[in-house]
């Protein structure tokens, strides 16, 4: 995937991950960068996962790498509010 369809496909999955998970809100450009980065960075979380779990990879627009890269930015997600605590509130 060339890097448009990265940022396309981070933004989709940042979007999908926020919508899963109950964390503060965010909103304007800063909020759609981190959805973006959020994305990105879960998509590589997810696809080294299913890699090492032997579910498959992350390569391309396609259900399964949907679905990995969802649950990478998820855990994603959790992990950053885990050790962020409670500022959100």
């Amino acid at each position: 995937m060339g890097i448009l369809s990265w940022i396309l496909f981070g933004l989709i999955v940042g979007a999908l991950a926020r919508v899963v998970t109950p964390t503060g809100k965010q909103g304007g450009v800063a909020g759609i960068f981190a959805t973006m980065v959020i994305g990105i960075v879960g998509a590589v979380v997810g696809g080294f996962i299913g890699t090492q779990l032997g579910i498959g990879a992350v390569t391309g627009f396609n259900l399964i790498s949907l679905v990995l890269a969802t649950v990478g930015a998820v855990l994603l997600l959790l992990l950053f509010h885990a050790i962020n605590g409670s500022r959100d509130r």
